[in-house]
């Protein structure tokens, strides 16, 4: 009897599991052997991450029943180190795991490295378990009239303020942003996203960009302080450093490099999906989404299926939709956008855009689900002629 072909896929975020469920579903016919390595056994909602460092409660989704008659394997550790050339992982520093194909589905995470103090005096959303904790310094904060500054004004950021802020009456809430937040949306729904804000009471400290995080307060480049009692940092991304110390070649920030099938360029056995991989499309590169990691993650699932039946890969191909900001549990807007993620003709807002955000919010979860009984869709565009575009 032959040995099985092992695939390892490395992260269990929203495209790692959407990987190992799809490709258990198109490979099911095949002899393979699929295991999905990750820290924790529960699944991270990282559309939520806000909603928890506000007070709220999550459903407690568990990667193992996730993955329930699927046959994938689970392997709850840290995959400490790649063996490009033995085709191994080592999870935990101790146990190796032979590959043939490797999925690293790895992520990205907020980066506190750049900015002086960040590490060491805020707090961020890259874990549930931190962002518990920072829920309940939020409470103690509030009893005694304090504020909490919330760093970045990108969709992060907006979202974490106003949830705060609408759970909290109590705190005063400041947005500190370099560029106005909302930027990347039009003119009508960045208004009303400014006028939910106000109606909130959140306060922004607008056009200069943290230079120094310290115990009690940030400071700008102008030289100006914003004193606070507690700090949510949300602006900057980090990738894990394991590609590029495996010798897996990646670009400046450390994201795998990959083909326009979304092998890396380096090592073919290697496959990049979402936030971990330079994927790049004739319009420009794709930037760390749920709405383009999910699509990344299908792609290469049957790609992998396709290649193991002896077929060619196909390019992927990609064009954003729309960018859905949830501004509290009441509130929310929708801009539609085009291909290249700039804004669009269309906005949503108000109770309808709190229905559509909801769905997009919730959807992973029974998307993984419904994936490991059918091929489901998860690409809302192809890109259209952008993608067909010279680049």
């Amino acid at each position: 009897m032959n040995n099985p072909h092992r695939i390892v896929v490395l992260g269990a975020g929203y495209t790692g599991m959407l990987a190992a469920v799809r490709l258990a579903r198109r490979t099911r016919k095949l002899d393979v052997a699929i295991t999905l390595v990750n820290p924790s056994a529960r699944f991270t909602e990282r559309l939520r991450m806000h909603q928890i460092a506000a007070g709220q409660e999550l459903a407690d989704h568990r990667i193992p029943e996730l993955l329930a008659g699927t046959g994938v394997e689970f392997v709850q550790g840290w995959a400490t180190s790649i063996d490009t050339a033995g085709r191994q992982v080592l999870v935990d520093c101790t146990t190796a795991m032979h590959y043939d194909t490797l999925v690293y589905a790895l992520g990205s995470s907020t980066d506190t490295d750049t900015v002086p103090g960040a590490a060491d005096h805020a707090w961020t959303l890259n874990d549930p378990r931190a962002a518990h904790r920072f829920s309940e310094r939020l409470a103690v904060v509030e009893a005694d009239g304090g504020n909490v500054a919330v760093c970045g004004g990108g969709l992060t950021g907006i979202e974490a303020a106003a949830e705060i802020a609408e759970n909290h009456p109590g705190l005063t809430v400041t947005l500190v942003s370099g560029s106005e937040p909302g930027a990347m949306m039009g003119d009508k729904a960045r208004a009303y996203l400014n006028r939910t804000l106000d109606r909130l009471g959140v306060a922004r400290e607008i056009g200069q960009a943290v230079t120094k995080v310290l115990p009690d307060a940030v400071e700008l480049a102008n030289g100006d302080v914003v004193p606070t009692d507690l700090i949510l940092w949300t602006t900057g991304v980090r990738v894990s450093p394991l590609a590029a110390q495996a010798g897996i070649e990646t670009d400046a920030r450390g994201l795998i490099v990959v083909d326009s099938t979304l092998h890396s360029v380096s090592h073919p056995n290697i496959h990049a999906i979402g936030d971990a991989a330079a994927v790049r499309q004739a319009w420009g590169q794709i930037h760390g989404t749920c709405q383009s990691g999910l699509p990344t993650a299908a792609h290469t699932a049957d790609t992998i299926a396709r290649e193991l039946r002896g077929k060619k890969a196909k390019p992927f191909r990609f064009g954003y939709v729309h960018q859905p900001v949830s501004l509290g549990r009441k509130d929310a807007v929708i801009q539609f956008t085009k291909a290249n993620d700039t804004a669009g003709r269309f906005h949503l807002a108000g109770r309808a855009a709190v229905m559509y955000k909801e769905a997009v919010s919730s959807s992973p979860v029974p998307t993984f689900r419904m994936s490991t009984k059918m091929t489901m869709s998860v690409q809302l565009s192809k890109g259209g002629k952008a993608t067909r575009a010279t680049a």
